[in-house]
């Protein structure tokens, strides 16, 4: 029902918080489509895991760089999002806390994306268990390989 490679960036995103791989997963993903034909929901996503990257490592203007970023391109992308059973609405007000969080550069904090599907949420869950996660789970900030 949903893109491999979308199951696979929730699992890194909500368990591994393995925000690079997040990036590498669905950039495949993006540039299945030629130029001028790839969905800006796919960039928005990939953004939301590099803003989060460079949050966690203190890197705030990259950080808020890529968040304006993702919030322009999720902007029109309601339906989408919510294909990929994501709630638009919570999704919105996520990225603007998330943003006024980085401009006062705020500590990172781990956030999980609004899933309103429980049977993505169970297979992802049974991916992270496989991966040695756990859904959800904060970022482990003593993990240098994860940090950088």
């Amino acid at each position: 029902m949903y893109p491999q490679a979308y199951v696979d960036y929730l699992v890194y995103f909500h368990g591994v918080r393995d925000y690079f791989e997040c990036h590498e997963i669905l950039e495949e993903e993006w540039k299945k489509a030629g130029i001028g034909e790839r969905k800006p929901h796919w960039q928005g996503l990939i953004q939301i895991a590099v803003a989060l990257y460079h949050w966690r490592r203190e890197n705030f203007s990259g950080a808020r760089k890529s968040l304006e970023n993702a919030i322009r391109n999720l902007k029109n992308e309601r339906k989408a999002l919510s294909n990929l059973a994501l709630d638009g609405d919570q999704m919105t007000a996520l990225l603007n806390r998330l943003y006024h969080k980085i401009q006062k550069k705020k500590a990172y904090e781990s956030v999980n994306l609004p899933i309103m599907d429980k049977s993505l949420i169970e297979a992802c869950e049974r991916l992270c268990k496989e991966k040695g996660c756990t859904m959800g789970n904060s970022s482990d900030l003593s993990d240098w390989q994860i940090l950088h």
